[in-house]
């Protein structure tokens, strides 16, 4: 779950957003588990979100009678500012249709760490770029956050079956994104990403 501002004219304040695609704007963050020497992986993530997971959330927000927006790009900026006006309309003019400080890189750490992901952006403003509506605040931000976390909770708490992580598209995303030769992975790198390469880089191998 993520607050998020809102780049059109139709996803209001109060609205959900189900992502699917994001635009990575952040430039100081730990992007990746696969920085230090040792090993190289390049995972997908041209379809960074899990359809049966964001199925799921759909179906749940829907029975709480939320106006969910069943996809959309989730621009990711670095903050702690706000967007300027003229990055602002940048960003809408790039196809974005939410802009958050949040999403990335995690949908891209969760890829790396096989973990299926879901994005429910909780729209609670329309940034800066909307001339009728007053510029985004702090007060304003956290005044309808409080009424879309109080829905996001009930939609949660009402799911009752979540999708198997295991039929997941992600659970096996590093199967074919280990560039480096298993025979030239040391043990001491094994041992740091065990977690994450275990399966296919054991131990004992």
């Amino acid at each position: 779950m993520s607050a998020v501002g809102s780049l059109r004219e139709d996803v209001h304040p109060g609205h959900v957003v189900l992502v699917d695609q994001y635009i990575d704007r952040t430039r100081s963050r730990a992007g990746t588990f696969f920085d230090e020497p040792g090993v190289v992986a390049h995972v997908s993530v041209a379809d960074p979100t899990d359809p049966a997971l964001s199925r799921c959330l759909l179906a749940a927000l829907r029975a709480e009678g939320a106006t969910v927006h069943e996809t959309g790009t989730y621009l990711c900026m670095e903050g702690p500012q706000f967007s300027t006006r003229a990055e602002s309309r940048l960003y809408r003019a790039w196809g974005a249709d939410v802009i958050g400080m949040t999403g990335m890189p995690e949908a891209k750490l969760a890829r790396e760490a096989e973990l299926p992901y879901a994005s429910m952006a909780l729209v609670t403003d329309y940034d800066c770029w909307h001339e009728e509506e007053a510029d985004v605040t702090v007060d304003s931000v956290l005044a309808t956050m409080a009424r879309n976390v109080a829905l996001a909770r009930s939609a949660l708490s009402a799911v009752s079956r979540w999708p198997d992580p295991r039929e997941s598209p992600a659970s096996s995303a590093l199967a074919s994104a280990l560039i480096t030769d298993p025979a030239h992975v040391s043990r001491d790198v094994r041992e740091r990403l065990g977690p994450l390469v275990r399966k296919y880089l054991p131990l004992d191998s």
